[in-house]
């Protein structure tokens, strides 16, 4: 049997809502779109495993779906099970091959790339990438993965016919980022993932799956975009760039996005300043509770993470005393609820991990916040995207980047899109545009990354909007317009910097901000069109 691994349920019955009967859930998932069962159960004796198996396998059978056991090779030969499911304590693979009939699937639990690497020594059809998100339905023995790091694991699959699931605490708010992440530089992706109580626990089995399988076929199909950027954008000359951003002008302030900006302090005013004056809306909302009700309305969102506070966690982070995990989601609430909000809703996220390098702190607060939501554009400086990178060619200095640059700052950020100023570099992990306009003067104020940022956001929001709207053939935009919007937002604040420097009444730094705003105000399409300095790589 060809297996389909894209929604692979691991039954728990321990989960079932109360009065829910175990068969009856098993069947609604099958309608709801399961591909694949797996049947664990790891304290019930043989005698009522053996049943729960041959009753289990007789539904799955009904929908053509394959049923692997957990754990027991017996079990699986005396119910002709289609595979065995075998974790690191378990019975090795080799010694399962012996006592299988031929063509059975074999599969193997694996936490990090040693353990991948066994797993193909020994023979395994497929593995099972995890934990990939905190858990509560088994107690983890081993670190979670996160979502960043399934890559490394999946590399090692290159060239094989191995498949690949991701297991632990998959649910359909994080599914797509699960997806999203999971990818190898290589671009080698998952094809598909465990869930265990987003189905059993739930009171609709049926419906729980259903949302699941949609949510797979809408990211296999590319239409999850602009959630994160295509990497088959068809933005192929500068020519078409400079028509899609003037297109994108055009449409600022008749459709007026809204943005919400949860932002540095020291920069709360100059963004929404800046927003208003592109033709946008801002919203600087930080209660948790209000993410959620936020995300249906708003059109895109900037997290900003200038200004950390609560100094007395860093300092418990410091003692041993909290876990990182439990410290960063007490500190950024609104991040956590913000971002997960959007991904629920399929709206842009622009992402400014600012001065990550700058202390262990920040370092892991961003990790822990990439590994939770994904995001659409990472917008930094060359500092910033090392420390994210784990590249040592550029150091940071607080907020600044120290050193000569990137040697390849055309590699760096291909490559780094496919993970995740005078000149500034913009890639979908394809084609990476190179933006020439600006003035020093930005590089002279307060917050100037930080309003950049929001102009990014702006115009990600608005490209997302008219992606989504029946305004699509009238604008004439195409796939890959978050990649175009992250330009836009970059050119339109620096193109209305050169142009505001050059005024008789700028006299420096105290005087340029206020003229920037007013330039901005009045910029149209034609002076883009005419100043722009971009070409791609």
């Amino acid at each position: 049997m060809a297996v389909d691994y894209s929604l692979y349920l691991v039954t728990g019955r321990e989960l079932l809502p109360p009065g829910k009967d175990f068969y009856e859930t098993l069947d609604q998932a099958l309608q709801g779109g399961v591909t694949v069962v797996q049947i664990r159960e790891k304290t019930t004796d043989t005698g009522e495993f053996l049943e729960i198996c041959q009753k289990s396998k007789s539904i799955c059978d009904r929908y053509n779906v394959p049923l692997f056991v957990n754990d027991r090779v017996d079990i699986a030969l005396a119910v002709g099970a289609t595979g065995v499911h075998l974790g690191q304590t378990d019975m090795p693979i080799s010694v399962a091959r012996k006592l299988l009939p031929p063509n059975t699937i074999v599969g193997a639990s694996c936490n990090n790339v040693g353990e991948v690497r066994k797993a193909l020594t020994d023979g395994a059809d497929y593995i099972g990438i995890g934990a990939v998100w905190a858990t509560n339905t088994k107690a983890l023995d081993k670190p979670l993965v996160g979502v960043r790091n399934v890559g490394a694991m999946l590399e090692l699959l290159d060239g094989t016919s191995v498949q690949a699931v991701a297991i632990g605490g998959i649910k359909a708010h994080n599914l797509l980022r699960t997806m999203y992440g999971s990818v190898s530089r290589t671009g080698h992706p998952l094809n598909g993932v465990a869930v265990v109580s987003e189905i059993m626990a739930s009171e609709n089995p049926k419906d729980a799956a259903a949302r699941l399988s949609n949510t797979l076929q809408t990211f296999r199909s590319g239409s999850a975009i602009p959630l994160a950027l295509s990497f088959g954008t068809n933005v192929s000359t500068v020519d078409k760039i400079t028509e899609q951003v003037a297109s994108l002008m055009k449409h600022m302030k008749e459709v007026n996005p809204l943005v919400h900006q949860i932002t540095n302090n020291v920069a709360i005013a100059q963004s929404a300043n800046i927003t208003i004056s592109i033709g946008a809306s801002p919203i600087m909302a930080t209660t948790a509770a209000e993410m959620s009700d936020l995300a249906r309305v708003c059109d895109g969102l900037l997290v900003n993470i200038g200004t950390l506070t609560h100094d007395a966690y860093a300092g418990m982070l410091e003692a041993g005393m909290m876990d990182i995990s439990n410290i960063v989601r007490s500190l950024l609430k609104a991040e956590f609820w913000s971002g997960r909000s959007m991904n629920t809703n399929r709206k842009p996220i622009v992402f400014d991990p600012v001065g990550v390098g700058a202390t262990e702190f920040r370092k892991r607060t961003v990790n822990e916040l990439l590994n939770t939501w994904q995001t659409t554009v990472i917008k930094g400086n060359a500092g910033e995207l090392a420390a994210l990178s784990g590249s040592t060619e550029v150091e940071s200095r607080g907020v600044d980047s120290v050193g000569a640059g990137f040697k390849d700052p055309v590699t760096f950020v291909r490559d780094l899109a496919r993970r995740e100023r005078k000149t500034d570099y913009v890639s979908d992990g394809k084609s990476v545009a190179i933006l020439n306009n600006g003035h020093q003067y930005l590089g002279q104020i307060t917050a100037s990354g930080c309003i950049t940022g929001s102009c990014v956001a702006a115009y990600c929001a608005l490209a997302s909007r008219i992606e989504r709207s029946e305004r699509r053939e009238e604008s004439k935009l195409v796939d890959g317009d978050v990649f175009v919007g992250a330009i836009s937002g970059i050119l339109v604040l620096n193109i209305a910097a050169e142009i505001a420097a050059t005024r008789g009444n700028v006299e420096g730094p105290g005087t340029f901000f206020p003229a920037l705003l007013d330039e901005l105000a009045r910029l149209t399409p034609e002076k883009v069109v005419q100043r722009v300095n971009i070409h791609l790589a």
